[in-house]
């Protein structure tokens, strides 16, 4: 019993120590929420779906989901010329938002795992945002 105890307090201090991956995508979900809301929403709209030929959508993009860099270049840096979302093709400027590496990685998060996107509970984190270069 003394045993049990002792492991099961060992165990609850341990993932309050160290949380999960699990947890942080959480945080950073919600963190990217905020993002979103000041900076996307009025191109991509409150539902990710865009406008037709002019905003390209965020939600169930094969864009987004395929090619998660060129996303995330598109966020760190803006976007000028042709891209193809879900079939369509959009030409159209995204200017760089100004956001930090943090940020980008909390929207990428965010937008990823909303809408009918599924990460599979992969994290974006500042470091990778931070090895994606400009060409």
């Amino acid at each position: 019993m003394k045993l049990l105890l002792t492991f099961s307090s060992l165990a609850i201090f341990c993932c309050a120590i160290f949380p999960s991956q699990n947890d942080e995508l959480a945080k950073s979900i919600e963190r990217g929420k905020m993002v979103y809301s000041e900076n996307c929403i009025t191109c991509h709209m409150g539902t990710g779906e865009g406008v037709t030929a002019t905003f390209p959508p965020l939600a169930k993009s094969d864009y987004l989901m395929q090619t998660p860099e060129n996303a995330i270049k598109a966020i760190k840096f803006g976007l000028a010329g042709k891209i193809k979302v879900n079939g369509v093709e959009y030409d159209n400027m995204m200017p760089n938002p100004g956001l930090g590496n943090d940020e980008i990685a909390d929207v990428m998060n965010y937008i990823m795992n909303s809408w009918g996107n599924s990460s599979d509970k992969k994290i974006i984190t500042e470091k990778v945002v931070d090895a994606v270069k400009e060409e």
